[in-house]
């Protein structure tokens, strides 16, 4: 079961020999795909393909989703029902692309109440809503209320298109863009995730960056997403789960600032506030030293 989620690496569900490395790796989630990254012709063989890799996990006690094709695209009830019913019990979650309306979060649940239920499941597999559009994001309240939604993921390159932003990189994701806009471009829609998401308790997650080879760049965009309040954020490669998870995890200064503010609390029971390295403390202070030194 997923404890953390610093960084999930999105590996091809057609390609085999990247499981294996996915699995050998220092990520906190392997998220098997069936989506993008697989060619119309391969879609069936990613299916197969994703089962029979997570047949052969064991003592893999880490996280694992798997993301299926949208709702409106042939593939994705037979994506849910086939890997839910061959290996349920391995999965996490499924991650759900496209996220238009609350409505696809419920088709997908249905769907899931029936493979449980036909097959007495001790599990439940959680959904992972992805944001990738202008109508996802006005719906996003509604989405994150859906069932079995764990976490909401910024899908940005669907929801650039979305919305006629100009592309800054031959990715698009992430790369490139205080050439094109001095501010944070993705701010506001950032923001919109994270502040719905931990208003139902869910995750956020941030989408990839795009540039493997640019681990500079990529530790800009997660220090950018982990300070709007961000979990974690998405690996197109295993390159890049060092700086994810480095970025993502308190600092030692952090957690030593954090234990002095909560010792400081206890030395002076039953007061409203106190004062540490000449600065006063209030309870809004204790409860972000709290979750930090949890975290």
């Amino acid at each position: 079961m997923i404890t953390r989620q610093r960084s999930t690496l999105s590996v091809p569900g057609h390609l085999e020999k990247m499981h294996k490395k996915a699995f050998e790796s220092a990520i906190d989630v392997v998220m098997l795909d069936m989506e993008d990254s697989v060619p119309l012709e391969a879609k069936r063989a990613a299916r197969e393909q994703v089962i029979s890799t997570l047949k052969n996990v064991q003592n893999w006690n880490r996280g694992i989703s798997v993301r299926i094709n949208s709702t409106d695209t042939p593939y994705c009830f037979r994506d849910a029902i086939e890997v839910a019913q061959a290996v349920g019990e391995k999965i996490d979650s499924f991650v759900l692309p496209k996220v238009d309306s609350a409505g696809d979060v419920h088709f997908l649940s249905r769907l899931l109440d029936g493979v449980e239920a036909e097959i007495g499941a001790e599990f439940s597999i959680a959904i992972d809503a992805s944001i990738e559009s202008a109508l996802g994001v006005e719906n996003i309240v509604e989405i994150a209320s859906a069932p079995r939604v764990r976490a909401i993921i910024f899908g940005i390159a669907d929801y650039s298109a979305s919305i006629g932003a100009r592309l800054s990189s031959i990715s698009g994701h992430g790369e490139n863009e205080l050439e094109i806009y001095p501010g944070h471009r993705w701010h506001f829609v950032m923001s919109k995730i994270v502040q719905t998401a931990k208003a139902h308790n869910l995750l956020a997650i941030d989408s990839p960056y795009g540039n493997f080879q640019d681990l500079q760049g990529l530790a800009k965009g997660a220090k950018m997403a982990a300070a709007l309040g961000f979990d974690g954020k998405w690996a197109i490669h295993p390159n890049q789960i060092e700086t994810i998870n480095e970025v993502f995890s308190p600092t030692s200064e952090e957690i030593d600032r954090a234990n002095r503010i909560l010792d400081a609390v206890k030395a002076n029971p039953g007061r409203g506030a106190v004062a540490v390295d000449g600065r006063m403390i209030d309870k809004a202070t204790v409860r972000l030293a709290q979750k930090l030194v949890g975290k």
